[in-house]
């Protein structure tokens, strides 16, 4: 039987942009996944509520991963009305049947350098493998310094067919030096964001005005525009 190698990749993505894209492809390519899953959070934990509905972040999730034939969008976490937490998103698998050692959840390393603050933090690490990424200006390099406590958990990708407990995977890989913090500042001033996100993501918010700013100031709360958008998904 082919060993099954479940990638996990999860984030409010308001909007999905490439960094988020390069952070699976590179865990894809260095860990041999053989599929990922993309999993928007319905309400994130540790970060402000998101400007776009998780009907239009679903909506972008679907259009960037398009052109990634081993690679779906999941609405597991959009039906939870309470916060989206790793630890029960890994639950959820392991009730579908899957061991721990079949899933590896993809993050970023300035993300999983906070992992101690994590829900269920050390037991979370025992329900599936970690692939951390580099990410500009934070190297997966640093994690052992930064992480101490962990550093027996760690190795390098080229392991993966040899580790038989939950571990962390090391891959230093480029990916690009974008956040969604920026991409929504641009779309409000009415910047370019071409190169930033996939031009199909471009394009939904740009159609949908997701970003844009009313004449209060507020981003994405102008009631003109509101209409328009949720008409897509029968959702004010």
């Amino acid at each position: 039987m082919t060993t099954r190698r479940i990638g996990i990749l999860g984030g409010t993505f308001d909007p999905i942009h490439c960094g988020h894209l390069d952070i699976g492809s590179a865990a894809e390519s260095a860990l041999g996944l053989t599929e990922i899953v993309v999993i928007p959070a319905n309400i994130p934990p540790h970060r402000p509520q998101p400007a776009a509905s998780s009907y239009h972040r679903f909506a972008m999730v679907a259009l960037a991963i398009a052109g990634h034939g081993r690679w779906r969008a999941s609405d597991l976490e959009l039906g939870i009305g309470s916060p989206s937490f790793t630890t029960g998103t890994l639950q959820h698998f392991h009730d579908r049947g899957f061991a721990p050692t079949e899933l590896f959840f993809v993050s970023g390393a300035d993300a999983f350098a906070e992992i101690e603050s994590w829900k269920d933090f050390p037991a979370i690490l025992d329900r599936a493998h970690f692939a951390v990424v580099s990410r500009p200006g934070f190297p997966v390099t640093d994690i052992p310094a930064r992480l101490p406590a962990l550093a027996r958990r760690m190795t390098k990708p080229s392991d993966v067919a040899t580790r038989t407990t939950p571990s962390i995977f090391l891959i230093d890989a480029p990916t690009a030096n974008v956040s969604a913090t920026a991409i929504r500042e641009r779309s409000a001033n009415g910047e370019s964001i071409a190169g930033l996100v996939p031009p199909a993501v471009g394009q939904h918010i740009e159609r949908h005005a997701l970003y844009s700013t009313s004449m209060t100031g507020e981003l994405g709360a102008d009631t003109h525009l509101a209409p328009r958008a949720g008409r897509l998904h029968g959702q004010d």
